[in-house]
């Protein structure tokens, strides 16, 4: 069984040949991003070392985080925000402290999503906002998942960083078909190659079975063209500007977030 003490040597022995790594390639880009890495790796190991209730900690610090930057992404009013924020928070509390009562708070939700442009008679505009309401919630509750699956999920973001990272460089260095048309620069041989790398990590942390092979391997690229179509349809390159390396939040977490949902559906 994984836990979250026999990860945290893995995690720092891969932070400290990160940066060597890093340090022998004299890359700015790289090295803000490591830096950022190093402090934000120990701070989410040591909230999941505090079971459930640090891991809902961290599923509800993401999901507020995440609403602001899919917000401004979607144009979203103050309202809209606010609520869907709250839906997120609510299902991330329901993981926590009363998991048969997730379906209920979700749907609870979706209602009071739906009900801030009908109350507001915005016959204009509504439907978007309604839309990306639904999307958002559906999207980002998924960090309540953090809760019930611990060190499973800590280990799949492990796998899941890993895998874009090979899928990035690899793909600029093969070349070769596209993947999709929403995200020109990845590429086939990239993402074939990241599959390997995340199915890799699993291996090495214990934590290889065939949900978690498949939420890597392909819930992991999924993820990440899912937020392609968001920004695609906002006109941005990030989410964010606010995190070293990485643009925003939903930049670093998009992966993660689909392959979350399928290894859900999949145990």
């Amino acid at each position: 069984m994984i836990t979250v003490g026999s990860l945290a040597p893995c995690l720092g022995g891969a932070l400290v040949l990160g940066g060597v790594a890093v340090a022998a390639s004299r890359r700015r880009e790289l090295m803000i991003r490591w830096c950022a890495w190093a402090v934000g790796v120990p701070l989410v190991t040591g909230a999941f070392w505090l079971g459930p209730p640090g891991a809902a900690a961290v599923a509800m610090v993401a999901g507020l985080i995440a609403v602001a930057e899919y917000g401004g992404l979607m144009r979203l009013g103050l309202p809209d925000r606010l609520v869907l924020a709250a839906g997120v928070t609510g299902v991330v509390l329901a993981a926590w402290l009363a998991p048969g009562e997730v379906p209920r708070v979700l749907a609870i939700g979706a209602l009071a999503v739906a009900a801030v442009p009908l109350l507001a008679g915005d016959a204009e505009d509504g439907q978007r906002r309604l839309s990306a309401g639904l999307l958002g919630l559906a999207w980002l509750s998924v960090l309540a998942a953090l809760v019930p699956l611990g060190a499973s999920a800590l280990a799949l973001f492990v796998a899941v960083s890993v895998a874009d990272i090979a899928a990035y460089f690899t793909g600029r260095r093969l070349g070769g078909p596209r993947l999709s048309p929403l995200s020109p620069a990845k590429r086939w041989s990239g993402t074939l190659a990241g599959a390997g790398a995340g199915l890799a990590v699993l291996a090495l942390l214990s934590a290889l079975s065939w949900p978690m092979a498949v939420a890597v391997a392909v819930g992991g690229p999924a993820g990440d063209l899912l937020e392609s179509m968001v920004k695609r349809g906002a006109q941005v390159k990030d989410a964010g500007r606010w995190l070293p390396g990485s643009g925003g939040l939903l930049d670093r977490i998009d992966s993660l977030l689909v392959a979350l949902a399928l290894l859900l559906v999949l145990r």
